[in-house]
């Protein structure tokens, strides 16, 4: 074994502030996840428990295997918007009948589970995931189709849901919906395009148009339950394949249906001899080791050091390009190479060795693992001239054309090509999560300012007018709040730039899973995959 030693000073000043810092980052992220987790508030589940019905939380919690993590996606979808924090929606990764599944879930407190802009892209999310890992999608639905006065920015995308769970089917790849209450007008189309489709008896109701639509459409007198009820679609339409009592009863349904998939993984897991030995070192102080100050560097390998099995870590080319930790080690017992950053700055050294490592791992199916702290390229006259562009477009390619997956951790910066480089959101990786002290933007806040002064100035001269300085502060002052406000994590996980911000010392939990997920599908790298290379 090749441990890597650890020179952490838990007992030091710097780590008892930076530990600090993250404790702080993380007690305003669980305010913001209590917000997703409360729903539509205290008024509205009390409402809906009253009527006998389940959360959305609970029905998924009652519908994975007992004792098995759920993998909780995009939690902080719609934050700093004017809709619900989480969307109105609930999505994951968890195991039913020992098969991984992606599971969304429609949370009914709020706005009856209309769904709203970041809904639709929420749920899109969980379908790209659900197909580039090859996961079996369980849609548990209670919603009252989309939110009609925000239907402009829906009703176009929104096709994208019914042929998601088309090409999911045409690719193999099983959907099964639980319909507990209202699923109409585009909404009736979720269980008309699963494979499976489970109804709860006189709570589902699913029809293109309700009632009052049919009454004003065509005249016809109708009712809930002969329009779309459960027992009519189990006896007539036959669109329900299976008719539940109740909740429990359709959940336990949902389960039968995904035990007779005879579903297999396309990998296999690890087995005795890939045995995943902890690491060496307590997680617990993954937090203290980023600053507070992301300009302050860092050491990776501590954070390596925390995540691996073992602590055991076989590093490539450590005397070249030094800003840069390449490796090979086992997580949870699946090989991975690790791409981490070092020093912040990406140099040509750098972006040739990270080319050279993906090509390998692509050529050992081994997949990728990204661990951001990067303020981008470096630039200045010797590095142009030493050609950075062309190395870090030859980087960049080797990440685009690579084909074993990639999962992506934002530990710190992560701003400009850098973060393309490293396999940022752009480029696909199967799964891509923050921790609470990352940021992310092209540039950093002061840096971004300063360009933006260094060209007003150059405009004034040019003009053969004064330049105001009092005004140039004032600019420089709101546009790096404005950008500081807009590099945080939960602002981008708002937007699902990420999959979702994680506590650091989840970090090794939640790679492991996603490594799981992915060896649902074939992992196999691209052989000569890869564009041109410039010398």
């Amino acid at each position: 074994m090749t441990v890597l030693p650890s020179a952490l000073d838990t007992a030091g000043p710097g780590y008892a502030a930076n530990r600090a810092a993250m404790l702080a980052k993380l007690a305003d992220l669980g305010t913001e996840h209590a917000k997703a987790v409360a729903g539509g508030g205290e008024k509205y589940t009390a409402r809906h428990r009253a009527r006998g019905r389940m959360t959305a939380r609970e029905r998924v919690e009652s519908l994975l295997d007992p004792d098995t993590p759920f993998l909780e996606l995009s939690p902080l979808a719609a934050w700093g918007s004017e809709y619900t924090v989480g969307a109105s929606l609930v999505t994951g990764i968890g195991v039913v009948e020992g098969v991984e599944c992606v599971i969304t879930a429609n949370d009914p407190t709020v706005r009856g589970g209309a769904s709203n802009p970041w809904t639709l892209k929420k749920a899109l999310r969980a379908n790209e995931i659900a197909r580039a890992n090859r996961l079996p999608v369980i849609s548990l639905v209670e919603s009252g189709g989309a939110d009609l006065p925000s239907q402009k920015e829906i009703f176009i995308p929104g096709g994208g849901l019914f042929r998601d769970l088309t090409r999911l089917s045409a690719a193999g790849i099983p959907t099964v919906a639980v319909v507990f209450g209202n699923s109409t007008a585009g909404g009736a189309y979720v269980p008309g395009m699963s494979d499976h489709v489970i109804m709860v008896k006189e709570r589902a109701k699913v029809f293109l148009g309700g009632p009052p639509l049919v009454k004003v459409a065509t005249g016809e007198e109708s009712d809930d339950e002969s329009l779309g009820g459960a027992g009519m679609h189990a006896r007539v339409s036959g669109l329900a394949d299976h008719f539940a009592v109740d909740e429990l009863d359709a959940l336990r349904l949902a389960r039968r249906v995904v035990a007779r998939l005879n579903w297999r993984k396309a990998q296999p897991d690890p087995g005795p001899a890939e045995r995943a030995e902890p690491p060496l070192y307590d997680e617990d102080e993954l937090l203290g080791i980023v600053p507070g100050d992301l300009k302050e560097p860092f050491d990776p390998r501590e954070v390596i050091a925390r995540i691996v099995d073992g602590s055991d870590f076989d590093e490539f080319k450590p005397c070249y390009g030094a800003s840069l930790v390449t490796g090979w080690a086992r997580l949870h017992g699946y090989p991975v190479g690790v791409l981490a950053n070092a020093q912040g700055v990406l140099f040509s050294e750098e972006s040739q060795k990270a080319a050279q490592f993906i090509q390998l791992a692509n050529q050992r199916d081994i997949p990728l693992v990204f661990l951001h702290n990067t303020t981008g390229y470096m630039v200045g006259r010797a590095y142009e001239q030493g050609g950075i562009i062309k190395h870090g477009a030859m980087m960049i390619n080797a990440v685009s054309n690579s084909k074993v997956p990639h999962l992506s951790v934002l530990m710190g910066a992560s701003y400009g090509a850098g973060h393309y480089g490293m396999c940022g959101r752009a480029f696909d990786p199967r799964f891509l999560f923050a921790w609470p002290s990352a940021k992310s933007a092209v540039m950093g806040p002061q840096q971004l300012a300063g360009v933006l002064s260094i060209v007003a100035r150059a405009s004034a001269a040019a003009k053969g007018q004064p330049y105001d300085e009092e005004a140039d502060a004032a600019l420089r002052a709101a546009v790096e709040r404005q950008i500081e406000s807009e590099s945080l994590p939960v602002f981008l996980s708002g937007r699902l730039y990420d999959d979702g911000v994680i506590d650091p010392r989840d970090t090794r939990t939640v790679l492991g899973l996603c490594l799981s997920a992915v060896h649902n599908a074939p992992v196999q790298g691209a052989r000569g995959g890869f564009g041109v290379f410039r010398m």
